[in-house]
């Protein structure tokens, strides 16, 4: 294997990243698993998971470089050290690209090789959203969000994307390929019918409510160092009442993710009469905080990233997905104390017990996602279903100036398209911001600064099909893909460049 083709799956990857957010170098998103589909014709099963690794660092040592950030701007991490960390966890990620490689170059690279490619990168993306408790991050179906190819978001979901995208590549590079008739027709079939479908599509599956509601996202740019700090936050919370009281009589308020950095039994004596004017004017305020219970198995305190009405509305909800470190520490035991960076202040959250259920405000049900949870396809849709709009909280202070919170913000469009609802996005320091059934951000506050934005939303109701059937048509289409390479025709499934390739029978 050359170092060369090496590079190239390094690059290949990378490329990716620059199809998303915000880059949006669309026509990038079907170049990425192209590149690496043509470096891998001319691999051996033994090259391919190598080559697939490369891929893979440069998918994700691209797209999730933020990482870093996080690691060394806030904690006590030396430089190397949060290098070290952030390598590694690139390198880790990357396996799951190896996997995907060595499985088609060695089971799946037959008669239809370029239809198992394309399968298999759909299943791979699915793979990522729930193995280890998940990562859905960096899927390639994002790129479609301000394309005419969102129209299939409400339909299959950002997966359907993924599968366009990857098939648009593939296998238009396929029809050059010397082939029989009936391949070349299927292949052009399924080409151009994501394209050829478009101008009879539904743009808008769900209906809209009866009346606006008028919604204000206070955005406080609180530096994540002085957010846990006690002694800040008499000042924090000033902030926050200034912010807010000049939108009282709005009919709902949204504080960002852990806005309230204390229980709100602390938090009640500094915001009192805020409290007090915006139940007066009829507002209702729902904010990110920390809750706890009681354990009743192991009568030990369990904490809660959660969001909540402080007034007017009812309900908690509790996240459903942690961020490991940031929320809580894996094999804590062991790792507690170790480095500064498992010590992060918060970060003892746990899983809530039971299904969460909506917010209610005026007889309207809000579905909520904290931080990451927008990235989920399933719990998201989920959530929406019994819901009129959804309202998302983050704290991206944790990743700086980087491009983490412009791909946050297009992973939300892409929930507003596949649910058909409005989206609500409340962040510390950036993107606030508010997105229409459509996937297009209507108004968004100034990054960075401590500002309002205000704006009228619809309730909708209705489901779309990806909301009544998921994304198991998307995943069982990618399935039959994957098995057309399997079983399509005679194919070798030694491994090339093995002895076996090489071994001849004796002449008789």
């Amino acid at each position: 294997m050359t170092l060369l083709r090496l590079l190239l799956c390094l690059i290949a990857g990378a490329t990716a990243t620059a199809a998303l957010a915000p880059f949006n170098i669309v026509w990038l998103a079907p170049a990425a698993p192209l590149l690496l589909y043509l470096v891998l014709q001319r691999a051996t099963a033994r090259q391919a998971p190598l080559l697939g690794w490369a891929f893979g660092v440069g998918f994700f040592g691209s797209g999730v470089s933020w990482v870093f950030v996080s690691i060394s701007e806030h904690s006590a991490t030396s430089l190397p050290l949060a290098v070290a960390m952030t390598a590694l966890f690139v390198m880790a990620l990357a396996l799951l690209f190896m996997l995907q490689t060595w499985l088609w170059k060695r089971w799946f690279s037959g008669a239809e090789a370029a239809l198992a490619f394309i399968g298999l990168w759909v299943l791979g993306e699915w793979l990522r959203s729930w193995l280890l408790t998940g990562f859905p991050w960096l899927y390639l179906g994002y790129a479609a969000t301000d394309t005419p190819l969102a129209a299939w978001a409400p339909i299959g979901g950002v997966w359907l994307n993924s599968l366009i995208f990857a098939a648009s590549g593939i296998l238009l590079v396929e029809l050059f390929r010397p082939q029989n008739l009936s391949q070349r027709v299927i292949k052009l079939t399924l080409l151009a019918l994501p394209w050829a479908l478009l101008p009879l599509l539904d743009n808008d599956w769900t209906q809209s409510g009866d009346k606006p509601v008028s919604v204000t996202l206070v955005q406080a740019d609180t530096l994540q160092e002085e957010k846990w700090d006690p002694k800040y936050r008499e000042t924090i919370f000033a902030r926050y009442e200034a912010l807010t009281l000049p939108h009282s009589g709005d009919e709902l308020i949204i504080w960002p993710e852990t806005a309230i950095s204390t229980f709100f039994s602390r938090a009640a004596p500094y915001l009192g009469d805020m409290l007090d004017k915006l139940d007066e004017d009829g507002s209702a305020l729902i904010s990110g905080l920390p809750t706890h219970r009681m354990d009743p198995v192991s009568r030990e305190r369990k904490y809660h990233n959660s969001l909540a009405f402080i007034t007017g509305g009812s309900g908690v909800y509790h996240k459903q997905r942690l961020v490991p470190f940031g929320e809580y520490v894996p094999l804590e035991d062991h790792l507690r104390g170790v480095l500064d960076f498992f010590n992060l202040p918060m970060s003892s959250f746990s899983l809530p017990l039971g299904e969460q259920r909506p917010l209610l405000m005026n007889g309207m049900r809000i579905a909520a996602a904290i931080c990451y949870e927008i990235a989920y396809p399933e719990l998201v849709r989920q959530g929406s279903m019994e819901s009129d709009f959804i309202v998302t909280v983050s704290n991206d202070t944790w990743f700086g100036h980087s491009i983490a919170p412009d791909q946050h913000m297009q992973i939300a469009q892409m929930r507003a398209l596949e649910t058909g609802r409005w989206v609500i996005r409340a962040t510390n320091n950036g993107i606030s911001g508010f997105i229409d059934p459509q996937g297009q951000i209507r108004s968004q506050a100034p990054r960075y600064t401590q500002a309002t934005v205000s704006s009228e939303i619809e309730t909708r109701t209705g489901l779309t099909p990806f909301q009544k059937f998921g994304s198991t048509p998307v995943l069982g289409l990618a399935a039959l893909f994957a098995l057309a390479g399997l079983v399509g025709g005679k194919r070798n499934r030694r491994f090339s460049g093995s002895a076996l390739d090489t071994h001849q029978a004796p002449r008789q």
